[in-house]
């Protein structure tokens, strides 16, 4: 159907990226407690609700309910009150919340942005919940005294050739209660909310509506298994359930590396003063004196943590590790308002990433340890376009770039050959492929041809057409739950008219390649499916001949995929399952590359 491809259009089936919560320092701050509010999203009102509280060091931290969704205790990111103002970041949301205190204390009256949208929202303190007639009855069929459902619940089902496990903790809450928290240990996902828990005539149903996932099952007489089924997107995952004890591991990551290291591991801030903002990394030097040839990394869309945090792989973290065993200084960092440092992430572009990418850069020329002449950018994915950009025009400070799986052509045309790849590699028949990609060219056309402040509406109107003309049982394969469609439009809309959507799909690298002149390394996966080596490699290669650039070397690596890992087919399905999160052959190359061109 054709909407599949409109709801989750860079994801695939439970990738359920957790984002860490982080609480910077607040003393004494007159903020913590309950706060609830209203936001208008078109005709509909959803209630939000904050918990803020204060560590014993002083620092603040936060979940959040959407009541009117069954969400609750969603995890946030930073909690900050400065100067006046509560400011929220909820990564996992793409949303973040700024509100200034009354002056008795008792409102905050402020904004919350997601997607590039802004709705006015004032949030009052909150009182107690009295519980009502409606909570009476819920409680009558989730009630936890005594439940043969209490416990922890282990499972694992087949999704496309990986398995992954999945486990349920199912508890008693404050309000006598069942409620559950959800794991995906092998996608490094621990205590994602759910909504509603039931166990009703030995039947167990839990639903988790921040993924549009449902479980229900039944509960065998020993009371040691549930059989059933997983949910989500439309489609059906056998789920059996086995009591468990004890700690479940995460996927093994075995490339880690282990403490204490071989060279000298420092924390590092610096400054985008174009921007006001501070950044926060780590960076790594190699034993000695030096100086040292450094390279800074870039990572992919989505806000990303210095060690590109995914699935539990640390793809930063294991580069720079194999990077600077070798005698490479390597300086990573969190993206904007993402982990420590400073901004926010939502409105910026990857013309903002490139001038953060930049302050790196002048950051490492600051530095005595590191080599003049001999700084580098490596860019992943995203990333990718960020290194041309910077180098073509800081061709004195920036020495070289490696280009990792970054794009050849404009955003645009990448998502019609991510998109035809992966639906083909996940099984799509060819009709799916062909109507998804008319789909795909009818919204990119939509956003191009109209404004900021028109597409919007436009390609609301046209999501809800596509909706009204569906079956039953097309809706129910593309995610889209029964009754009202606002939630799920709204947010697909917000995501595609969003700053940094509308500034990706119509962004062409070829020009900022044809300016550049430092030695360049493009290296990618043969089974990449997010950016294929076939039809992006050979562009870059002809602009950089374009730029007279003779310092160019090109390798597409047998076997791998977008993340670098030895894959089966490449599809984003498999990274979570892969326990290699680098192919040590890629490291290599670019390593001796490195090495090669500052020696």
């Amino acid at each position: 159907m054709r909407l599949n491809r409109l709801f989750g259009i860079r994801g695939s089936v439970l990738i359920l990226t957790l984002w860490l919560a982080c609480g910077l320092a607040a003393a004494e701050s007159p903020v913590a407690g309950s706060w609830e509010g209203t936001l208008e999203v078109g005709p509909q009102k959803l209630r939000i609700v904050f918990h803020v509280a204060e560590g014993d060091d002083g620092t603040l931290t936060s979940t959040m309910d959407s009541p009117d969704q069954g969400a609750y205790d969603l995890p946030t990111g930073s909690t900050r009150f400065e100067e006046g103002t509560l400011s929220i970041d909820a990564p996992g949301l793409y949303a973040t919340f700024a509100g200034k205190l009354a002056e008795d204390g008792g409102s905050l009256s402020g904004t919350w942005s997601q997607r590039g949208t802004s709705l006015d929202l004032t949030l009052t303190r909150a009182a107690a919940k009295e519980p009502s007639a409606g909570d009476e009855q819920e409680a009558v069929s989730t009630t936890a005294e005594g439940s043969p459902a209490i416990g922890d619940w282990l499972g694992s089902m087949q999704v496309g050739p990986q398995k992954l496990r999945i486990v349920f903790h199912v508890g008693a809450g404050d309000n006598g209660l069942l409620i559950t928290t959800m794991d995906s240990p092998d996608q490094g996902a621990e205590g994602i909310p759910t909504g509603v828990t039931r166990f009703v005539d030995g039947k167990l149903s839990i639903t988790v509506p921040r993924i549009r996932g449902t479980y229900e099952g039944s509960l065998a007489e020993d009371g040691k298994t549930i059989q059933g089924t997983w949910s989500q997107g439309g489609v059906n995952f056998d789920l059996e359930l086995k009591r468990t004890e004890g700690p479940i591991e995460n996927a093994a990551r075995p490339q880690d590396p282990a403490e204490p290291y071989p060279y000298r591991s420092e924390d590092v801030t610096f400054d985008n003063e174009s921007a006001g903002i501070t950044l926060a990394g780590t960076l790594t030097l190699p034993e000695g004196d030096g100086p040292f040839p450094g390279v800074i990394l870039v990572s992919g869309s989505g806000p990303q943590n210095r060690d590109e945090e995914l699935m539990n792989h640390r793809p930063f973290l294991v580069l720079s590790d194999y990077l600077t065993r070798r005698g490479i200084a390597v300086l990573r960092y969190d993206d904007r308002g993402v982990g420590e440092s400073g901004g926010e992430f939502q409105g910026a572009t990857t013309a903002d990433f490139a001038a953060d990418a930049e302050a790196a850069v002048a950051y490492l020329r600051g530095r005595d340890e590191i080599a003049r002449g001999k700084i580098g950018i490596a860019g992943h994915s995203e990333g990718g376009l960020v290194a041309p950009m910077v180098a073509s025009r800081s061709k004195k400070a920036v020495d070289f770039i490696v280009v990792m799986a970054g794009p050849g052509v404009t955003g645009e045309e990448i998502l019609y050959q991510q998109t035809e790849a992966i639906l083909r590699a996940n099984g799509a028949d060819e009709d799916s492929v062909r109507e998804s990609l008319v789909d795909a060219r009818k919204i990119y056309t939509l956003l191009k041809e109209n404004s900021a402040e028109d597409a919007p509406a436009k390609l609301k109107a046209f999501i809800e057409e596509q909706i009204a003309s569906m079956t039953d049982a097309e809706k129910a394969q593309a995610g889209i739950p029964e009754g009202p469609s606002d939630e799920i439009v709204n947010a697909q809309v917000a995501q595609l008219t969003s700053p940094w959507f509308r500034y990706f799909l119509t962004y062409d690298p070829i020009p900022a390649l044809e300016k550049v002149k430092q030695p360049v390394l493009l290296i990618t996966g043969a089974k990449d499916l997010q950016v294929l080596a076939a039809e992006n490699i050979p562009h870059m290669e002809a602009a950089l001949k374009r730029a007279g650039n003779k310092r160019v070397e090109s390798v597409t690596m047998p076997g791998l995929n977008h993340l670098f890992q030895t894959a089966e087919t490449g599809s984003p399905t498999e990274y979570a399952a892969i326990d290699e999160t680098w192919a040590p052959a890629a490291m290599k190359r670019i390593a001796e590359w490195i090495l090669g061109v500052t020696g």
